[in-house]
């Protein structure tokens, strides 16, 4: 059973944390500010499924957690799986896709892979600020591999010009291909004509791994 009060102070503490505005939130889940502003309060309480899944999106949350208004443990096992750290991509653009492993690997917990293959997946560390404050310049990134755009705008790895690898927010139509970075100091970047057939993309991110710096 969900508590609404509960939801609306997820919602307000989860976007004062990212450092969003009322009307940045608005305009990533297509309502006013004023909505989302009745969404923190609790004066709305039926959102529907396609704007909780795009609030889970824009604030990075489990969308069970807009749901029931409960926020969840991460679970503790034993039971991990080591990934390489096989490459860099970029947060903003022109950054050349190479496999090049250091040696660097992060330790994924088996659950977060959802009964998949461990061949599913790879790891990449973000260079760049232009996905801040969801991604982080340093940040490793669990992808798992997926090669078609989602139908819905979604933060997805992707190849671009066949070797500029970015993490972007993509927007898909009929005739082109946006890429959208959620910092505001950076400008979305438009893939069309013949560079379409030089798109695609690289995969999902789905588990986020972040030192904390003392």
């Amino acid at each position: 059973m969900s508590d609404q009060n509960s939801i609306g102070q997820i919602i307000h503490d989860r976007r004062r944390q990212l450092g969003f505005t009322l009307e940045y939130v608005g305009n990533a889940v297509g309502v006013s500010k004023s909505t989302v502003k009745k969404w923190e309060s609790g004066f709305i309480n039926n959102m529907g499924r396609d704007k909780i899944a795009a609030l889970s999106r824009c604030l990075n949350l489990n969308p069970i957690i807009l749901v029931t208004g409960k926020l969840q443990a991460p679970e503790i096992s034993d039971d991990i799986v080591v990934m390489p750290v096989i490459g860099d991509i970029a947060a903003g653009y022109n950054q050349i896709c190479t496999e090049d492993w250091s040696g660097e690997t992060v330790e994924i917990p088996r659950s977060y892979l959802k009964g998949r293959a461990r061949e599913d997946f790879l790891v990449l560390r973000v260079i760049g600020d232009s996905m801040y404050p969801l991604y982080q310049d340093g940040d490793r990134v669990l992808i798992l591999k997926q090669d078609f755009i989602p139908e819905l705008s979604e933060i997805c790895a992707v190849l671009y010009d066949d070797e500029n690898a970015t993490l972007k927010k993509v927007e898909s139509a009929k005739d082109k291909i946006r890429l959208v970075p959620v910092n505001p100091m950076y400008q979305p970047q438009e893939i069309t004509g013949e560079a379409l057939a030089h798109f695609r993309v690289l995969g999902l991110p789905v588990y986020l791994i972040r030192e904390i710096k003392q």
